[in-house]
């Protein structure tokens, strides 16, 4: 069953006391009683179909219903098979994350962005840490700072607790034209 179908109000269950009338062509007809826009759609051997219910008045088409609900089917296919989808995924740090871990996340975090997904960072602050709260910032600056080349901050959070929220977005990819242009800028100098 389509999902449409029941939203849709077709023949005689339209109960605006008039209707602009779209014909089977796609001329217009002009505004009409809807009896009369149903014995134009039966002499025809269609549907008489409401497509923009909150017009004044509302507008009404004669074709084929099933058609009709091909169409928007296959229009809604095509609309989520376009639609990305971004995710937001979470990075967590601590204040004494040794180097080799701190590489590793980066290196993570730089996939996520290369991928267009956005970055929560989190950096938890363990019992007395939060007495340090300088040592987790500068952690997060130059994680920020190494990741500046693939994203940028998209919104500071900051001491909520014992973490630290920071939110990165990927930057738009280079426009090979616009590399080209400064290659040329340097040769012509």
């Amino acid at each position: 069953m389509n999902p449409y179908s029941h939203r849709i109000r077709i023949n005689e269950y339209i109960r605006s006391p008039q209707i602009r009338l779209i014909g089977a062509k796609g001329e217009q007809i002009g505004i009409v009683d809807p009896r009369e826009g149903l014995r134009l759609a039966r002499e025809a051997g269609l549907d008489l179909v409401e497509v923009a219910p909150l017009a004044k008045p509302p507008v009404c088409r004669v074709l084929d219903f099933g058609k009709y609900l091909y169409a928007l089917e296959k229009k809604e296919k095509e609309a989520r098979r376009k639609h990305k989808v971004i995710e937001v995924k979470e990075i967590k740090l601590t204040s004494k994350i040794g180097e080799h871990d701190y590489q590793t996340k980066l290196g993570h975090a730089r996939e996520f962005l290369e991928k267009g997904n956005r970055i929560k960072l989190t950096l938890f602050f363990r019992g007395r840490e939060i007495t340090h709260i300088d040592l987790g910032e500068k952690v997060m600056k130059r994680f920020i700072d190494d990741l500046a080349e693939w994203g940028a901050m998209e919104r500071n959070d900051g001491l909520e607790g014992k973490a630290i929220h920071m939110y990165l977005a990927p930057k738009a990819p280079n426009k090979k034209g616009a590399s080209n242009n400064k290659s040329a800028e340097t040769q012509n100098q």
